[in-house]
């Protein structure tokens, strides 16, 4: 009889045994599955985050990158009609140059001109080529005395208002004509005309 209720008692032990054991099982597997979805949502906040993160990125580059594109083209169109405005000022000043034959004074122009030509080849001898209006002026003879040289009337300038000087041997060449002349100082003078049509001081 004794054996009988060892036995129960012994089931019995073993079934509460199993009980707490199955418990213990459960509370470890909740335990497990809470870290494994606490890990999982954190790292989903953790992508969310990032995705978050670089869409704002983006979004600020393309931001930064429209605004840089949008002030550029407006640059660029700036300066397409500040070249525009000095191109047709030049373009003008270069139709009035021809006027400047008929000035008083054109006599003196035409021998700085030729005067200059001279003394920047340093030529003793020279063939001076020049328009009609600018030979009737230039005096030839007064520059061969104050250069110490001999300088003649090559062939007559077809085009340009001003002096072409060659060296007697043709191997330099100093073009002088007002055109050429605008043509050198150009670059160097559009800043300042510019400033001027804007009514800005230089």
């Amino acid at each position: 009889m004794k054996s009988e209720e060892d036995i129960e008692l012994l089931a019995r032990t073993i079934m509460v045994e199993a009980r707490e054991e199955a418990e213990q099982l459960k509370s470890d597997a909740k335990e497990k599955a809470d870290a494994i979805r606490k890990r999982a949502q954190e790292q989903a906040e953790m992508e969310r985050k990032s995705i978050l993160d670089r869409a704002k990125e983006d979004a600020d580059r393309l931001r930064s990158q429209s605004s840089a594109t949008t002030q550029l083209k407006s640059r660029s169109t700036q300066l397409e009609q500040r070249e525009k405005i000095l191109n047709d000022v030049f373009r003008e000043a270069r139709k009035q140059l021809d006027a400047v034959k008929n000035r008083p004074d054109y006599g003196a122009i035409a021998s700085s001109l030729a005067r200059e030509a001279l003394t920047q080849l340093k030529a003793t001898e020279a063939e001076v080529l020049a328009d009609e209006s600018t030979q009737k002026v230039l005096g030839l003879d007064e520059l061969s005395k104050e250069l110490n040289g001999k300088f003649s009337f090559g062939e007559k300038l077809e085009e340009g208002t001003g002096v072409v000087v060659n060296t007697k041997d043709g191997k330099l060449h100093y073009d002088n004509t007002l055109e050429t002349r605008l043509s050198r100082l150009q670059s160097s003078l559009r800043s300042s005309v510019y400033k001027t049509l804007m009514g800005e001081k230089i």
